[in-house]
């Protein structure tokens, strides 16, 4: 009986051509590699925006068009739509159940404020939700909590961005009736400076 030493191998391929295990292995080992290095390539690139420098807008001279009132912003896009922009403050808990974080959105041109809640007292709540801009613009919506501990959000309409979208704040508060005590105030401030 004849023994073979070294393992198992495999035969070479009929026609003397590349291992096609080997070639799979390979391209497995290539896409794999795509794959990995895909959203490292996508982060460094960053956002493409318009910074209104004279390659961005072409060989136009700047005597030909009247002056603008301002820099004018390019929305960003992400894939398939707007890309909306989320400046919120911390995630905060009242001792009755209240539990809240505020937020102000922008996507292209409209900023609005949304707050995400969640009702953990066992009875229902109102709560006022104001958005204030630049020049003392504000927009407020009064919205009603159920009594369910599930989560909830409630948002201002959309309005046009009036100057710095980072000149936008928004606050919520949350008490047990329209004139009931207050139990819980978030704000979209970061508290960091």
């Amino acid at each position: 009986m004849q023994r073979r030493s070294g393992g198992y191998r495999a035969e070479a391929p009929p026609g003397g051509g590349p291992d096609t295990r080997r070639v799979r292995l390979v391209a497995l080992a290539g896409v794999v590699a795509f794959v990995l290095a895909l959203p490292l390539a996508v982060a460094s690139a960053g956002p493409v925006v318009d910074d209104g420098s004279p390659s961005a807008r072409g060989a136009a001279a700047e005597d030909d068009r009247p002056p603008s009132p301002g820099p004018r912003r390019s929305p960003l896009l992400l894939g398939l739509g707007l890309a909306t922009a989320a400046r919120c403050g911390p995630e905060l808990s009242s001792p009755d159940g209240v539990e809240a974080q505020t937020c102000v959105l922008t996507q292209g041109e409209e900023t609005w404020a949304r707050t995400y809640y969640r009702n953990a007292t066992g009875e229902a709540l109102s709560s006022a939700l104001t958005l204030m801009g630049p020049g003392g613009r504000t927009v407020q919506m009064n919205c009603a909590m159920d009594a369910e501990d599930d989560p909830g959000a409630c948002e201002t309409p959309r309005e046009h961005t009036a100057g710095d979208p980072g000149a936008y704040s928004a606050v919520a508060e949350f008490a047990r009736s329209a004139e009931g005590s207050l139990l819980l105030r978030s704000g979209s401030n970061s508290g960091r400076r």
